[in-house]
This record gives structure tokens, C-alpha cells and sequence, in this order.
């Protein structure tokens, strides 16, 4: 676990694949159905519980890292600024990473996840975006939900991956996408 660049594990050219999304998304849950590995990756019901930025090296030649949550915790107004500081700080690093911007499939894309969204294209940090709890809506549902976070965000269903940590859906096709981008960052 890191606060500060000084303290980021030594990079050995290794990919990073960055995790970040409002608190509560699933990024740690998702790490840890990506690995599956139940208890890798600090998981709770509470926003916010994900305060520090953890690296998990995987197979020896990638890093997971997972990003502390923006948005609503129930935490001081000085802890939410300084976990802001520290997300920048990592994601302007020179370090070699792709980030995966985790958003809840159930919501409409807050402003804040559309701040990122402009944060990760002005700086230029190659993203792809994940929406999770794909499992919580019936295909009904997630049809007109995406109708609904086409009004907000412009994508292609082709260019995002749905997951479900619950069932693992998605699993194999972002295991196949992280295995194909490390193999063109060697």
C-alpha cells in the first residue's frame, strides 16, 4: 500500500492495470472475482473503506492497483481532499498503467465520474471503462439503462465490458483484454 510516489512498489517495467471509480463501485471486489481470490482486495458494504493506494502483483509480471473511491463516504471533508490529492498524484505519475473507470451500471454516470472521464482524456491516460453489477438488472433493465447513460456518456457497447463480481460475468473477456494489453507493453 502506497500514499505517496516515494512509497510506490518499484515498477520493473511491469503493466499496471489501475481500478477507479466512486466509492462503493466494486473495484475491489472486481480485483479480487479477477483473481479469484475472495479476500485479496478489502471489500465492505461502507463507502470509503479503500484509503490508501494497494498494488497486488499478479503472476509476476502485472500489477492491479486499486485506487481509493471519489463521491460519497461517510468520511471528513479533509480525508475526501486528500484522497483527491493522492488520486491525482498516482494518475500523473509516469508510471506505465491503463485504468479501468468502473461505473455502476444502475446509475446515470454522476459528475463526478464525468469529471474523471475529462481528468483521464486532458491528461491523456490510455482508460477503458467497466460497468459493474451487470447481475442487478435483467436485460430489460440494462437495455433501457444504457439508453438512459447514452443521454450523459457516448459509447459503443463494443468499447466497455459489463461485469458481475457476484457471478463472474465478464470475467473472461477482461482477463483476455489485460492478457492481449500486456502482451503489447513487453
Amino acid at each position: 500500500s502506497a500514499v505517496y510516489a516515494n512509497e510506490y512498489p518499484k515498477f520493473n517495467n511491469f503493466t499496471e492495470f489501475s481500478f477507479i471509480g466512486r466509492s462503493n463501485v466494486g473495484k475491489s471486489s472486481l480485483i479480487n472475482s479477477l483473481t479469484k481470490r475472495k479476500n485479496l482486495a478489502r471489500t465492505s458494504k461502507t463507502p470509503g473503506r479503500t484509503q490508501l493506494i494497494n498494488y497486488f502483483l499478479i503472476n509476476d509480471k502485472i500489477h492491479f492497483v486499486d485506487l481509493p473511491g471519489y463521491g460519497f463516504a461517510k468520511v471528513p471533508q479533509a480525508v475526501k481532499k486528500n484522497w483527491g490529492k493522492i488520486i491525482e498524484d498516482y494518475l500523473t505519475s509516469d508510471r506505465k498503467k491503463i485504468v479501468f473507470l468502473l461505473l455502476d451500471l444502475r446509475r446515470i454516470p454522476s459528475n463526478e465520474d464525468m469529471e474523471m472521464l475529462k481528468w483521464l482524456e486532458h491528461f491523456e491516460i490510455e482508460y477503458y471503462i467497466i460497468f459493474t453489477k451487470s447481475d442487478k438488472l435483467s436485460n430489460n433493465e440494462k437495455f433501457k439503462q444504457l439508453k438512459e447513460i447514452k443521454k450523459k456518456l457516448v459509447f459503443d457497447n463494443e468499447d466497455v465490458f459489463f461485469y458481475s463480481s457476484l457471478k463472474n460475468t465478464g470475467r473472461e473477456e477482461l482477463l483476455k483484454f489485460i492478457e492481449e494489453k500486456t502482451q503489447n507493453y513487453e
